[in-house]
């Protein structure tokens, strides 16, 4: 769990600093929920699963959106 606080830290801080490579973790890590959510639904907990998948579906949505890219390009 340190391994993930860290690295949800580092990718906090570069997100307020507009680094590309803090949005570039932030998919990253949205991605991996994403599966980990899908994988809760193939073992079957699925309502955990797919509220996972819609809330983490909707942040990576936000995170993709051409205005949100644009605010971390230089």
């Amino acid at each position: 769990m340190f391994v993930v606080a860290g690295a949800l830290c580092v990718a906090g801080i570069g997100w307020f600093r507009r680094r590309q490579w803090a949005w570039s973790l932030s998919v990253a890590i949205i991605a991996t929920q994403i599966a980990g959510d899908l994988l809760n639904i193939y073992l079957g907990r699925v309502m955990e699963g797919a509220i996972g998948v819609a809330v983490a579906g909707a942040v990576l949505f936000y995170l993709l959106r051409s205005p949100t890219r644009a605010a971390f390009r230089r």
